[in-house]
């Protein structure tokens, strides 16, 4: 339970701890009692925890806000500025300075504590005492070790962290999962709906990294009239809702929303709320991963604002290491499991994500560090084992025939000098005609339902040649292997696609560069047979071994394969031109460049968790390839069908030569020749790669 809900006699205790704790690090910050080279760590740690600490007690007694911009700013500054580029080099949290200046043997797991203590910074803004005080006795904890007469070893300081973690579980995943179905842990929903969003200090209450994306962004969105805003705001709700009509789920059961967004937006969020509470949702609004429990350093998720230092990101992503085994994963699902059955009621109203993704940072290629923790091969077992269970429990009390989603993307400032141009074609891209694209998108999907299998070929240096098995149809006329995408779960229109029959499909895929998750990758190949990723290879690193395990981390998320969970053919030409006009298709979010060329998805299918909940075209016939032969274990054993994870691929137009379908009398049918689309009354979609100015309304 958070501080503002504890009794009297529990807020004494809890005070009682959080000043006797910070009385300590207050002496380590002046003078810790270790020799060098530990003592310069502890007393730079402490002096960061005693910043947290001032803004703890500000929030405390209400004086917090109250400040000028200018000093929250400065505030803002000082938490971060050790972990900028351009100071990380000596900074504890780079594993290899931490190595270099503290030993191999402690210094990736103190760098890993001083990441990990950085968790420091949102619970002294959200004043969540219980947690920041825990992590504070972890520090101290840590300390102690060091300051024994009879000294420590790795091993004493391994298993410090390692209870911390066991004996927290219960009261992290609280955290983690209330944050998600309760509307009433509203720390972000009166930020957003309270603050005087002319007044630009409201973006340092937070507690993320405020920087020029966050206040540009902010000033944009200021400058907008309030019709731009609502239209926005209409067309992302609009997404969600028609997304439960279309999969035939009862939106009236439910009760909260989660809605995901990048910090500076809050007009377009604002706008959004008023709309979700008139369809009978709250909302709920959660934290980008801080933790190695909540998995810090991967996908951006909840509200965040964009990283300081992506370096500093992929280096802590596995911190986990340092305290996972098998006795961890099954504290942390037992405690999953009664946190949800404890919170059943609230889990049942969730409707699952609104998203609002950005897109336009600068091109990262990391820096695979030696020194930084890495997981071993059991424990990405574990990892693997822990997400399928994980899923199936979550799945238990929010359902998946019983919630939907949408996601919907902006440019961030920093995409260059034309960010305000490029956002206003986005907000084009995102209202287009979906019954242009449906009309033209069903013309596809006949032609591809008279097929057995399709086919898809690179041109040029791209090496795709792919062969996809299709599911079967037994009634034509009243069912279909294709969905027809339009603009609601997955905004902006603009594909179809299947889950494949894995027995039968087979190939090489291949994309020149292509921007994952983040994450770049040069020369990505992936071979399949039988629909399952036997080889796989990039370009990134001059080693084999670097660059397998690059996509082995990233891509197959630590499978040692992973089926081809969907096979799609994006129609959006318009999203493309855009790439190509202002020379940014490697910024692309996954959401738009899927729509850009045909894709592959590799892990589960788009129907996850759903599959025996009927589907429909708009023109009525049941979308009934929802399963593959992995999906469907499920009837006989859960673990064995899902992977809980789906990364698309996406070979753009220019390096595709076609895709054509093979009937079952040996007879062919074209979809795509020459990169360009050949289905009858489909050439509107040719437009846009032909002509440089051309947005078809």
């Amino acid at each position: 339970m958070e501080y503002q809900n504890l009794n009297a006699e529990e807020r004494e205790a809890i005070t009682e701890r959080l000043d006797l704790v910070t009385e300590r690090i207050h002496e380590l910050a002046a003078e810790p009692e270790v020799c060098e080279p530990f003592r310069a760590y502890f007393k730079g740690t402490a002096a960061f925890i005693v910043k947290t600490e001032e803004v703890l007690r500000q929030v405390l007694n209400d004086s917090f806000c109250s400040q000028n911009r200018e000093t929250l700013q400065k505030i803002n500054e000082a938490l971060y500025d050790d972990i900028l580029p351009e100071h990380y080099k000596e900074s504890y949290a780079n594993p290899d300075y931490a190595c270099i200046t503290l030993g191999e043997e402690y210094g990736t797991l103190l760098s890993m504590l001083y990441a990990e203590l950085r968790s420091l910074i949102p619970y002294a803004y959200e004043g969540d005492v219980e947690a920041y005080t825990c992590f504070c006795e972890l520090f101290i904890q840590v300390y102690t070790c060091f300051n024994d007469e009879e000294g420590t070893t790795p091993k004493e300081v391994q298993q410090a962290i390692y209870w911390f973690f066991h004996d927290y579980s219960e009261l992290f995943t609280e955290r983690s999962i209330c944050e998600m179905v309760d509307a009433s842990r509203d720390f972000f929903t009166r930020i957003v709906m309270d603050s005087d969003l002319q007044d630009l200090k409201y973006l340092y209450y937070y507690g993320e990294p405020i920087g020029e994306n966050e206040i540009r962004m902010a000033e944009y969105m200021n400058q907008l009239p309030q019709e731009k805003i609502q239209a926005m705001a209409d067309t992302y709700t609009e997404g969600y809702r028609i997304g439960f009509i279309t999969t035939g789920k009862d939106l009236s059961i439910k009760s909260t929303v989660n809605v995901e967004y990048a910090i500076g937006m809050e007009r377009m969020v604002r706008a959004a709320i008023a709309n979700f509470e008139k369809m009978g949702l709250k909302p709920t609004i959660y934290r980008d991963a801080f933790s190695s429990f909540r998995n810090r350093g991967n996908s951006k998720r909840g509200c965040y604002a964009t990283s300081v230092n992506r370096q500093f990101d992929y280096d802590h992503k596995a911190d986990k290491a340092v305290y996972l085994d098998k006795a961890f994963v099954e504290r942390r699902l037992e405690t999953l499991r009664t946190v949800y059955e404890d919170k059943k009621e609230l889990a049942a109203g969730y409707a699952g994500p609104a998203v609002i993704e950005v897109f336009g940072e600068p091109l990262f290629e990391p820096e695979n560090k030696k020194t930084a923790c890495h997981y071993s091969d059991k424990q990405n077992e574990l990892n693997v084992y822990y997400a399928s269970q994980a899923g199936q429990i979550t799945n238990q009390y929010i359902k998946g025939e019983e919630r939907s989603f949408t996601i919907i993307a902006y440019p961030l400032p920093q995409i260059g000098s034309n960010f305000e141009e490029i956002f206003d074609k986005t907000v084009e891209l995102n209202t287009l005609d979906y019954t242009l694209y449906r009309d033209m998108q069903a013309k596809i999907i006949e032609v591809l339902d008279q097929g057995v299998r399709a086919h898809i070929r690179g041109k040029g240096d791209n090496e795709t040649d792919m062969t996809v098995e299709l599911y079967r149809l037994k009634n034509p006329q009243k069912e279909t292997i294709f969905e027809n995408c339009v603009a609601d779960v997955n905004i902006p229109v603009g594909e179809v696609f299947t889950s494949p029959v894995l027995t039968g499909t087979h190939g090489v895929l291949h994309v020149s560069y292509v921007y994952l998750n983040g994450l770049r990758y040069e020369n990505l190949k992936m071979t399949f047979e039988d629909g399952k990723v036997v080889d796989y290879s990039c370009s990134n690193f001059d080693s084999e071994e670097e660059n397998r395990k690059y996509i082995y981390d990233n891509v197959l998320m630590h499978h040692d394969t992973l089926p081809l969970g969907e096979f799609a053919i994006g129609t959006n030409t318009t999203a493309y031109r855009m790439a190509k006009d202002f020379d940014i298709a490697d910024k692309l979010p996954i959401l738009i460049a899927e729509k850009t060329g045909p894709h592959f998805a590799v892990g589960d299918t788009c129907y996850s968790q759903t599959e025996d909940t009927p589907v429909y075209n708009p023109d009525g016939k049941e979308i009934v390839a929802r399963d593959n032969e992995i999906s469907i274990l499920r009837k006989e054993d859960e673990s064995k069908a899902y992977f809980n994870c789906h990364t698309d691929i996406t070979i753009p137009y220019d390096e595709l030569d076609c895709i054509y379908i093979e009937r079952a009398d040996g007879s062919t049918g074209d979809i795509i020749r020459d990169g360009r689309f050949v289905v009858p009354g489909t050439e509107k979609l040719n437009e846009p790669l032909e002509n440089k100015t051309s947005f078809p309304a």
